[in-house]
């Protein structure tokens, strides 16, 4: 075969591994802004499929079949996301005389819809949530809704990702929410039809792995914990998922397959379950006609490459398991994401400068040392997966990588996740999807910076040791040792010799820490801190880790001197600026408007995520300064008020 892999990233890179391993030549394709990527570099060939739009490119079915076209592709494997669950694509791709790497597209037109699947389900004797689909008429779902009782969920009842979700606790809430979940749901899908159905107070996230042939053979995988999330988005898995009494565990591998073979599904796929962590009881949620993000867990548990399942069963071949396969150990998968928690989880862009992964994991990645995160897509970077015969050791060798882990120039998650492994919850198998979302994670915006300050300067004297003692001569000379200066910011921080007290008007000999676009050769150093650091000489840049959290500081000449308006924000007190890199999705407002405090003014996306701009006082617009469809980069002055009127600023 040669297998255009239809997706970016980890995914594409992962799926082009397995393929060039089963001799297959690989076709990637790419986007302007992935020009320089990973995958595009790693496969046989590759084709430009258009700018960053996303409808121009990554899920332009015209634009993936005419670079199949070009390069000669006999299939098509379209990752997860993007194409992934689109029928109709699937059916061009056959139609075109190309194997479609995935199930047949009337198994995807069966699940596409929460309110078919629910319907399949149910006749198959699998459990559903009790709930109501019959009508979209407002007054039938506020009647269901006070039948099944309160709180109820409203969602969505086509795409996934947690969009088109609100929870109605009362009557008196249901309306906003209604409306909230409609609108999102059609903004994400282009379907705002929703389903009402009873809350369950007590969720757990628990889904079953399927594989299953052309030649009606379908094989259930074990299960995962997925109920590690973050405003329905996931964070951490593991598989098998633990605490399941054997019932329960039992019930969900049967009703998957039930659900599969009712469908005749005939390549990978994963069945979502809700599982009452008070009671036991488990109902279907969903079925994702694909590959999950979180398939290394099961791949490591079962032994058995998911990709190279689905390539030989698109290309007619038998199901080459057993009928029960055997599981061994655990394993766990943390998902990277570029963003800050500290700052409400804002999506973060930028260089990775420097970039180690430590030995005897699986490292599932889109980035490089060197590479670029733009705003444009998902904000989640990498999957670290590791494995272990227990979850208890499994437990302790994801702690020991994650303190071990160096992503210096970006911000990620890594830190919550470390934080994660410790809670009694976790440990004890216990946490619900709700976990995060009530509020148990609450980061300091300092939280780290001291400690990683403190050992950042140790790797950098030991760096510049070690140095002279090959040299002969220190290149940073009258510095033996050094003290905090107050934190302006999480990444812009003091270092100064201890002694000495920097006066208004003369820094002298104090160095503000902060990242440095320029990339160079990285070198290792420990520290007497005993945190894992990674020091580059020929930059003066260091990066460090502390508590799983990676803090990348540069270290500036003593000639260059630090000053207070440096930083200095665009448009402070009299505009609204953008926070990060984003796209303009939504402008509600004018000039001459005037506009009351919490306020949305504008709402912009990135990384996939849309973030309301609110005024924070009453104000009249003076200017709008961008237009739908533009993109702004951080500090860009989106709107500005009247000099005369309270000003207005971004929250």
């Amino acid at each position: 075969m040669r297998i255009l892999i239809a997706n970016r990233g980890e995914i594409a890179r992962r799926v082009n591994r397995t393929a060039l391993a089963m001799g297959h030549d690989t076709v990637a394709v790419f986007a302007d802004p992935d020009a320089d990527a990973p995958h595009v570099a790693e496969a046989t060939m590759a084709r430009n499929i258009g700018p960053a739009a996303l409808t121009e490119s990554y899920l332009s079915p015209q634009a993936i079949l005419a670079a199949a076209e070009d390069t000669g592709a006999t299939a098509i494997h379209p990752g997860y996301g993007f194409l992934s669950e689109n029928a109709e694509f699937a059916r061009a791709v056959i139609g075109a005389g190309m194997a479609w790497i995935g199930p047949k597209p009337e198994a995807i037109d069966s699940m596409g819809s929460k309110i078919e699947a629910r319907k399949l389900a149910d006749a198959a004797g699998v459990p559903i949530i009790p709930g109501f689909d019959e009508s979209q008429d407002r007054e039938e779902l506020r009647a269901a809704a006070e039948r099944i009782g309160y709180p109820v969920l409203i969602k969505a009842s086509a795409g996934g990702g947690g969009k088109g979700i609100r929870i109605a606790h009362e009557v008196s809430e249901f309306d906003d929410a209604l409306q909230a979940a409609s609108t999102e749901a059609e903004r994400s899908f282009g379907d705002g039809s929703v389903i009402v159905e009873r809350f369950i107070q007590a969720p757990r996230h628990i889904e079953v792995q399927v594989v299953g042939d052309k030649h009606g053979r379908l094989v259930e995988l074990g299960t995962r914990e997925c109920s590690v999330q973050r405003r329905y988005q996931k964070v951490l898995e593991e598989a098998p998922a633990p605490n399941l009494p054997e019932q329960t565990r039992a019930g969900l591998r049967s009703s998957a397959v039930l659900l599969g073979q009712a469908i005749g599904y005939d390549s990978a796929g994963t069945v979502e379950f809700i599982v009452d962590d008070n009671t036991g009881e488990h109902f279907f949620l969903e079925m994702n006609t694909r590959l999950q993000v979180e398939h290394p867990v099961t791949e490591y548990v079962t032994g058995i490459d998911l990709v190279g399942v689905m390539i030989r069963v698109a290309d007619g071949e038998p199901l080459p398991l057993p009928d029960e396969v055997v599981l061994r150990g655990h394993a766990i998968e943390a998902r990277i994401n570029a963003e800050d928690p500290a700052n409400d989880f804002a999506p973060q862009t930028g260089t990775v400068h420097q970039l180690r992964v430590p030995d005897g994991v699986r490292w599932d990645a889109a980035i490089e040392a060197g590479g670029v995160i733009s705003p444009f897509y998902d904000p989640m970077i990498a999957k670290l997966i590791v494995g272990a015969e227990s979850r208890d050791a499994a437990m302790a060798k994801m702690r020991a990588a994650l303190d071990e882990l160096i992503i210096g120039g970006v911000t990620t998650n890594t830190g919550l996740q470390r934080w994660l492994l410790d809670t009694p919850e976790f440990v004890a198998g216990r946490i619900t999807t709700r976990f995060l979302d009530a509020g148990a994670y609450r980061p300091s915006s300092d939280e780290g910076v001291g400690d990683a300050t403190s050992i950042a300067a140790a790797a950098w004297v030991e760096a510049q040791q070690a140095a002279s003692a090959t040299s002969g001569a220190s290149p940073w000379v009258g510095l033996p040792a050094f003290s905090v200066t107050p934190a302006r910011s999480r990444r812009h921080i003091g270092l100064q010799p201890i002694g000495r007290q920097p006066v208004d008007g003369d820094s002298d000999g104090l160095h503000e820490l902060q990242m440095d676009p320029t990339a160079a050769a990285v070198e290792s150093a420990d520290t007497t801190a005993g945190s894992s650091a990674v020091v580059d000489l020929a930059s003066r840049r260091v990066s460090v880790n502390v508590g799983g959290q990676t803090f990348a500081f540069d270290v500036p000449p003593r000639s260059e001197r630090w000053s207070a308006d440096k930083a200095g924000r665009a448009g402070t007190g009299d505009a609204i600026v953008s926070p990060f890199p984003a796209v303009v999705a939504e402008i509600h407002v004018a000039p001459g408007d005037t506009v009351a405090g919490d306020q949305v003014l504008m709402t912009i996306e990135a990384m996939k995520m849309l973030h309301p701009m609110k005024a924070s006082g009453a104000a009249v617009v003076e200017e709008v300064r961008v237009n739908v469809g533009d993109q702004v980069a951080a500090n860009h002055v989106l709107i500005t008020f009247a000099e005369q009127a309270t000003p207005g600023d971004a929250q």
